[in-house]
């Protein structure tokens, strides 16, 4: 076996998806289409593996980064001139190359696997990766001898009535021979309609000189799928969800309705986790074994850890820890930090704070740029003053401390341990330990004075 490179085509515009966002730029599943066609390859263990971009290039490099090496289409010419200007980094390598456009996310490292693998047990010089779709209109039709060889592709708008009704259709991916490869290319005109250069020209060539053309027809049609517009890319995201969560329930995961769970692709889930519809995890949201994921919850770049327990709830960049809960109806926000066993319940906003151990934060309450011990109870309606109109300051709580109903800590400001805040109290200085601290105006009552009162 030689040595496997790979060609992704990824300078095109995208006009149809009339969009202000280039193409393969655009998400299936929490990842850019031409990230998921990259992920793949890399899976597949190519050795060297050039992305071709025009169209926002800078913004695709960035996307992309130093996983890919790169080659510059400034001028869109077509799929063979796309091809020609690797040739640079590519032409005078041995061994095969595959060549796969940015905007086909379903792709798998099993197909590419296999298309090389048969590439390389027939010595061609050059393979088709083909599928039979169930309504081949648009594609290019594989036309085989009676023995099976392929003699030519067929366009739609040149085949016959006969060559229509074939189903076997060109995915328009590739594997070369890759010396044979840059040696057509070299022979191919833009003598078309379009003013182009066609990466199919080159089959065509081959065939002439008497090279070895075949095609892998690969069993899933889906995988094919190209992107052009917004319908073609709902459809790809119900596809790779789909197949996402099929991997997870595979893995021992419980999607309560599978239809309406959301996962993307880059999220890691634990063996006995509980999904229920209607949830959303995106980025590199990682769960962990036996957690219970209710309704409307919706995390993003967050960890979980095992045994936790999310009601209705919104993540973002936070992190829970063993035995953990909260919500109905609670926001942790970035930096959010929550210990082992600690219960956050209704309504509650956490953000940049870490709350220790066995702490309950019960309902309808406020915490942030706060640090908080083990085993505190704050009560209902605590807010954390955080937010002197220019800065954040940072309050500090000690374990077991007692935080009344209604209090406001006004940061900077240091709870200690064992002390004790009154409900309704709003605190400004610091405690020490075992102090009680009561920081609200006496009542006082005015007799007879709502009879006064217009009501």
């Amino acid at each position: 076996m030689g040595k496997r490179n790979a060609i992704i085509l990824a300078a095109g515009k995208g006009t149809r998806m009339r969009s202000k966002l280039y193409k393969v730029l655009h998400q299936v599943c929490g990842k850019t289409m031409v990230d998921h066609v990259l992920t793949q390859l890399e899976k597949a263990k190519i050795d060297t593996i050039i992305t071709v971009v025009g169209f926002g290039a800078e913004t695709v490099k960035d996307a992309l980064g130093h996983r890919t090496r790169y080659a510059l289409q400034k001028q869109q010419l077509g799929t063979g001139h796309a091809v020609m200007q690797t040739e640079d980094l590519l032409g005078n390598e041995d061994g095969e190359t595959i060549v796969v456009s940015g905007d086909t996310p379903l792709f798998t490292a099993d197909t590419f696997e296999k298309l090389f693998a048969y590439h390389e047990q027939r010595h061609a010089a050059v393979t088709i990766l083909t599928s039979v779709a169930p309504d081949p209109t648009d594609y290019g039709r594989i036309i085989r001898n009676d023995v099976g060889i392929v003699e030519r592709i067929v366009e739609e708008k040149d085949a016959t009535v006969q060559e229509k009704a074939i189903k076997e259709v060109n995915t328009g991916v590739y594997c070369f021979d890759n010396k044979k490869l840059f040696a057509a290319l070299k022979k191919i005109n833009n003598d078309n309609h379009q003013g182009e250069y066609y990466l199919t020209d080159v089959i065509g060539i081959l065939k002439q000189e008497g090279e070895i053309v075949t095609a892998y027809k690969m069993a899933d049609f889906d995988e094919s799928m190209g992107v052009n517009d917004r319908i073609a890319l709902a459809k790809a995201n119900r596809v790779m969800r789909e197949r996402i969560n099929k991997h997870w329930m595979q893995e021992g995961v419980s999607m309560i309705d599978p239809a309406t769970t959301y996962i993307d692709a880059d999220v890691k889930l634990g063996k006995d986790t509980v999904l229920e519809g209607d949830v959303v995890l995106k980025g590199h949201t990682t769960i962990g074994d036996d957690c219970y994921i209710s309704a409307g919850s919706r995390i993003v770049d967050s960890t979980i850890h095992d045994g936790v327990k999310v009601t209705s709830s919104t993540l973002e960049e936070a992190e829970m820890h063993n035995g953990s809960d909260i919500g109905p109806n609670s926001h942790l926000r970035p930096e959010a930090e929550i210990g082992e066993n600690v219960h956050i319940g209704n309504f509650c906003e956490v953000k940049k704070a870490y709350i220790g151990a066995g702490t309950k934060v019960g309902h309808l309450t406020y915490i942030g740029n706060a640090t908080l011990g083990k085993n505190i109870n704050v009560g209902c309606g605590v807010v954390f003053v955080n937010y002197d109109g220019t800065n954040k300051h940072h309050t500090n709580v000690g374990d077991h401390a007692f935080i009344g109903s209604n209090s406001n800590l006004v940061a900077p400001v240091n709870i200690a341990k064992d002390s004790f805040i009154a409900a309704g109290s709003t605190i400004t200085d610091s405690t020490a330990q075992y102090d009680m601290a009561i920081a609200r105006a006496r009542q006082t009552n005015k007799k007879d004075y709502a009879k006064k009162l217009p009501w």
